[in-house]
């Protein structure tokens, strides 16, 4: 789409990328900013993706939404909600004003990422615009598009690394028929290994989450079942392993927010010299031993990850990433306080891990291929 038929949102961001590209600048992407904090820090001129707004097109019974980037998030949740449908993999937005671009572009998922998968596995499609100004359309708006290069799938998490994200068509899936959420005092291992038992049974898990000491001996295991009859046969079976208590629906429902959004106490008053690690781990790892760490920590995804308050240095995050790795996962500074300094690497790179260095070929070659000139390279995200 060319000239007079251009929207004039679309025009601007070419004429921008192209100016760019001839004066060899880069262009940090945002919608609202409400993930401005996420990734390695930049400087560069912003690129407000905020003004190509909108639901494009929404097929209830075909389970598909499409909408522009800068379309507020909660704008497509409203949509949803009145079809009884959601984002079944529940992106936080950590700002009320996050857009859907943003939410794919962080590639973050919330409590309900254990039993539905990540935010990648419902992009069907997208059209974006590449370092060169060009307008692009990969994948559609059906699950069996296997025609091409999946590039759709690419740019969940890429943090606008590889080209601006115009349009998205995902999958959305209607809301369960019941639900419940169960409450115990129980200790992290327990927790853990109680979750990765029922994980491999026929239950309606749906979320879990561990609140507890760093020492993992006392905490609170909250878990949540959605589905339909199973999850009233399911509540007997697991109460008659742990003592657990039923959670108030509305109690709930505020809960499973704050932790998607991160407003639990275990996540705020974040120190000065703090940062919040993640770790992302394989199901079978059990509780670690994470040096300067002496405040709550939160475990989600059945345990799969981990969030840890600790010392903001470089001598904790490479200690902490050398834990991670040696039981077969990564860790990342996701979020520093006001006293870490701003310049230190958030992400693990991949030369880092020994099963990913293969990527970074890859990784390479597709920076090239969508962003010749640079335009993009923010190193917002290694």
């Amino acid at each position: 789409m060319t000239g007079a038929n251009m929207n004039p949102a679309i025009k601007d961001f070419q004429e921008q990328i192209l100016n760019a590209a001839n004066h060899q600048s880069v262009l940090s992407i945002e919608g609202s900013g409400s993930k401005s904090w996420y990734g390695n820090a930049n400087s560069h001129t912003k690129l407000n993706a905020r003004t190509y707004s909108g639901i494009l097109e929404y097929q209830p019974e075909e389970l598909v939404i499409t909408a522009c980037a800068g379309t507020p998030l909660k704008e497509i949740e409203a949509a949803l909600k009145e079809k009884n449908q959601v984002l079944a993999f529940e992106p936080p937005h950590f700002g009320e004003h996050a857009t859907f671009g943003g939410a794919i572009a962080a590639g973050l998922a919330g409590p309900g990422r254990i039993s539905a998968g990540n935010f990648r596995d419902f992009v069907l499609g997208t059209r974006i615009m590449d370092g060169r100004g060009q307008d692009l359309s990969y994948g559609g708006k059906v699950m069996k598009n296997v025609a091409g290069y999946d590039v759709s799938r690419l740019l969940p998490g890429s943090m606008g690394t590889l080209g601006l994200l115009l349009e998205a068509s995902v999958k959305v899936l209607p809301k369960p028929a019941a639900s419940a959420t169960l409450r115990a005092q129980i200790s992290q291992a327990q927790a853990l290994k109680l979750l990765n038992e029922w994980a491999g049974q026929p239950l309606p898990l749906s979320a879990s989450c561990w609140i507890g000491d760093s020492k993992g001996s006392d905490g609170e295991l909250t878990i949540r079942l959605a589905g339909a009859a199973a999850v009233k046969a399911a509540i007997p079976v697991m109460s008659s392993l742990i003592n657990t208590n039923e959670v108030d629906p509305h109690i709930a429902d505020v809960f499973w927010k704050e932790l998607r959004e991160q407003q639990l106490d275990a996540f705020t008053n974040l120190a000065a010299d703090q940062t919040l690690y993640r770790l992302a781990l394989p199901a079978a790892c059990g509780p670690l031993n994470i040096p300067n760490s002496k405040n709550e920590i939160v475990l989600e995804w059945h345990g799969q990850q981990r969030w840890i308050k600790a010392a903001g240095d470089e001598v904790t995050f490479s200690a902490i990433k050398q834990i991670a790795s040696a039981h077969g996962g990564h860790a990342s500074r996701f979020k520093q306080g006001i006293g870490v300094d701003p310049s230190l690497q958030r992400f693990t790179l991949l030369s880092e891990q020994a099963h990913s260095k293969a990527l970074e070929i890859v990784q390479t070659r597709l920076r090239a291929a969508f962003d010749p000139s640079g335009v993009f390279a923010t190193s917002r995200l290694p």
